[in-house]
């Protein structure tokens, strides 16, 4: 699965640490969602969305939709 997670951080300016403090999670959760070896639970993917505003399509898409 690919995402726009890095991307929308770099847009807040937020750190990986940031982002994790604000989502619950470890900094290696984010860095592992970033860059495609971890697919978040749903419940996560939901925190994730929200905390940026935007739908889970939004943020996540299928491979060959990239």
């Amino acid at each position: 699965m690919e995402n726009e997670l890095a991307s929308l951080r770099a847009q807040r300016g937020w750190s990986q640490a940031r982002l994790a403090e604000e989502l619950g999670v470890s900094r290696q959760t984010v860095i592992s969602i970033e860059r495609g070896r971890f697919d978040p639970s749903l419940p996560l993917a939901f925190r994730i969305a929200r905390v940026f505003g935007r739908t889970i399509e939004d943020v996540f898409h299928p491979d060959d939709e990239a």
